[in-house]
This record gives C-alpha cells, sequence and structure tokens, in this order.
C-alpha cells in the first residue's frame, strides 16, 4: 500500500474534483434562481442534466477502459470536464440570459465526468492484489468523494458570496491539477499498457454474461448504490432550501450547516473501508446496519424539528448512508474478474448517477406537493434496502 499512496493520492482527487464540481453547487441553487430568475424546479436542472448524459455514457467508458486502458480515457475525461465548467463560466459572465448555455456547459461537464470517475474504481482494483488492499484503497476513494461533499457546501457558499457563478470557473481549475496529479503520478500497471482484443459483439455477451452469473447479490448492490444518491443528493437539495426558508440561514453559515451531515458521512466512509478487508460477511451487515440506522432517523424528522435535532438526525443517517458505500465498491471488486470490472463498476457508477440525477428533481415536485411525505418516502425506501441486501448478499467466498 504505502508504494502506491501518490497513485491513491492522484486518484483520490478525481472524485474529491467531481463532487466539488457537482454538489458545491447545491448551496448556490437558491441564489441561481433569484439571479437568473428561474424556479427551483429549473435551477435542480443544473445538477440533474450532468448526471442524465453520464447515465448511458459510463457503461460505454467502462468498455473503453477495458479495451484501452484507464488512464487513456481519465485524461480526456478530466479534460472535457474543464471545457464544460469553462463554458457554463462564460454564459453566467458574460450573457444576459445564461439559463441555457450554463445547461449546455453542464452537460458537456457531464460527458466528461462518465469517463473519469467511475473509472477510478476498476483502476485501485487493478492497482492491487490482495482484496484487503483493495478494499482499504476503495475506502480511500469512497472518503474522497464523501470529503468532497462536506467541503463542497461550504466551498459552494464561500466562492458565490464573491459572484455567484464563481463555483463554475472553480471547475476547470480543479479538473487541471487532477489531470497533472494523474499524468505524474499514476503508474498504469504492466498488463494495462497494452489494448486488450475485446469486440464490441464480445463485450456485450461477457457483461451479460456475468451480470447474470453474480444476479443473486450484483442486482441488489446496483440498486443500493441508485436509491443511496437519490436519498443524498434529494436531502441536501431539500435541506439547502429548509436552511434559507425556514433557519434563514445565507451564505457562510449556510455551507457550514449543509457540511455537518456530510462530515459524519466522510467518517463513517473511511472507517467501514478500513475494516471490511475482503470479509464479505462484514460487508453485509454493515450495508443492512447503515440503511436500518438512516431509515430509523428519519422518521424522526417533523414539520416543526428545530435546526439543531435536524442536524443531528440527518448527520446520524449520513453516518448510516456512509458506512454502506465502500462495502458496495469491495463487493463488486471481489465478485467481478479484473478483465470485466471496468465494465461492471460503470454500470454500477451510471446507477449511482440515476440517483444522483433523479433527486433533486423529484424532491423540488414533493416540496411543492407533498413536502410532509419527504422524509417518510427516504425512511421506506431506506427500509426496502434492508430487506434486499438482507436476503440478497452473498457471503461466499465465491459469490
Amino acid at each position: 500500500m504505502k508504494d502506491k499512496r501518490w497513485d491513491l493520492l492522484a486518484l483520490a482527487s478525481i472524485p474529491l474534483m467531481m463532487t466539488l464540481g457537482n454538489s458545491m453547487l447545491i448551496p448556490v441553487l437558491p441564489l441561481m434562481e433569484r439571479e437568473m430568475n428561474i424556479t427551483s424546479f429549473q435551477s435542480s436542472l443544473v445538477i440533474t442534466i450532468y448526471s442524465v448524459i453520464a447515465i448511458p455514457l459510463i457503461p460505454v467508458f467502462g468498455y473503453f477502459s477495458d479495451k484501452w486502458g484507464r488512464k487513456k480515457v481519465i485524461i480526456p475525461s478530466l479534460i472535457t470536464v474543464a471545457v464544460g465548467g469553462g463554458i457554463a463560466t462564460f454564459a453566467a459572465w458574460s450573457l444576459p440570459n445564461p439559463y441555457w448555455l450554463i445547461l449546455v456547459g453542464r452537460f458537456i461537464q457531464g460527458i466528461g465526468a462518465s469517463g473519469a470517475f467511475p473509472v477510478v474504481i476498476p483502476t485501485v482494483g487493478d492497482m492491487f492484489k490482495e482484496q484487503k488492499e483493495i478494499s482499504k484503497g476503495l475506502g480511500i476513494i469512497e472518503t474522497a468523494n464523501t470529503f468532497g461533499k462536506v467541503l463542497s457546501p461550504v466551498l459552494g457558499a464561500f466562492l458565490a458570496v464573491v459572484v455567484w457563478y464563481l463555483p463554475f470557473l472553480f471547475i476547470p481549475i480543479l479538473s487541471l491539477v487532477s489531470i497533472l496529479l494523474v499524468i505524474f503520478l499514476v503508474k498504469v500497471p504492466k498488463e494495462e499498457e497494452k489494448e486488450v482484443e475485446l469486440t464490441l459483439h464480445k463485450f456485450i455477451k461477457n457483461t451479460k454474461d456475468l451480470i447474470m452469473e453474480n444476479k443473486h447479490w450484483i442486482f441488489s448492490v446496483f440498486v443500493t448504490g441508485g436509491v443511496l444518491m437519490f436519498i443524498l443528493f434529494g436531502l441536501l437539495f431539500h435541506f439547502s432550501s429548509v436552511l434559507e426558508d425556514d433557519f434563514k440561514k445565507m451564505g457562510y453559515a449556510k455551507g457550514l450547516y449543509l457540511a455537518v451531515p456530510l462530515l459524519f458521512l466522510c467518517i463513517a466512509s473511511y472507517t467501514s473501508g478500513c475494516k471490511i478487508g475482503e470479509n464479505k460477511v462484514m460487508m453485509k451487515w454493515l450495508i443492512v446496519a447503515g440503511n436500518s440506522i438512516a431509515a430509523l432517523s428519519f422518521l424522526f424528522i417533523r414539520d416543526n424539528t428545530g435546526l439543531v435535532l435536524f442536524l443531528v438526525i440527518l448527520s446520524v443517517a449520513g453516518a448510516g448512508i456512509g458506512t454502506a458505500l465502500p462495502c458496495m465498491d469491495a463487493y463488486i471488486t471481489e465478485g467481478v474478474p479484473k478483465e470485466e470490472r471496468g465494465t461492471i463498476t460503470s454500470i454500477y457508477s451510471s446507477i449511482r448517477f440515476v440517483g444522483v440525477a433523479a433527486g433533486p428533481p423529484i424532491i423540488a415536485v414533493m416540496m411543492k406537493e407533498m413536502p410532509e411525505f419527504i422524509y417518510y418516502c427516504f425512511s421506506a425506501l431506506c427500509i426496502l434496502l434492508v430487506l434486499v441486501n438482507w436476503l440478497s448478499l452473498d457471503t461466499s467466498k465465491k459469490g
């Protein structure tokens, strides 16, 4: 692990950058609504369109990463992310009605994101031979992802105080940092340096066969990843609005409040990733326990819940979600052969992006039509995940 610490640092910068490039816009959405005179549903599309294009493209880039090698996909993807951020910045800075061009920039940014973060997970799997080291590496990657979520509301709110569109400008800067780190620090395994002979027909057949062979557990991992991302981005979108509308928290203060439950998510994610090793029994029960904790927590939120109690409840729920996330990453890397790892993890990442894309607009509609049912809905989804994982996750060494 020690001789790969710089490689892990460079790879961890990618989920950190991707998360900052998306999540730091969440606290800025109400400000965007006022600056561009748009609705809350329209502002939610700034998050959603980034994810919508990533959903179909992530498996495609997973195929290319298996065929061509990881770095040959990651670096051009990071460049594309920078271009998309630049377009959004230009639109906000120079146009009187920038909304639609901002969406175009976010769309392009989502294309780049499709080939960046999702390819990181199989790359970590390629770097190590021992499952214990892979799990620890994935825990670090997931922690970087969640730490980005902790930092993003504070950083987004801070930048927006200067100029409301400054978070867009930060995206190309972060992308450039990740590009340089990957180029100079990530060493490509020798077997990855040569392109793999993998036709599209063979790719589709191998993927289908692999999924069907592991269907007893793989579908539950896919569903869990998507639903947890839906819950996470949905509650962040809702909490961001509630902080302004109900508790009158703006600017830095709002960012700090948003960061609190995400900090607990980050700590739980790192702890879980370090502990699980190759113990699939522990992975299963941490996933079940994490979802159970989140489900129970959401039931205590009411319309008149005070800010301190609200924070405590969301922090406990965040810890539950953070406990489960690294376990699902490890399940996939242990259960899937190295040759198809990029493909399967990309499908998993794509489904997580479905949750990211669906969360804000659906919660925006629920905030208008049935706000009292939002957290009951989150709780019911977590209970469903508990049942699915309890019944479906295999704990055998082979599975």
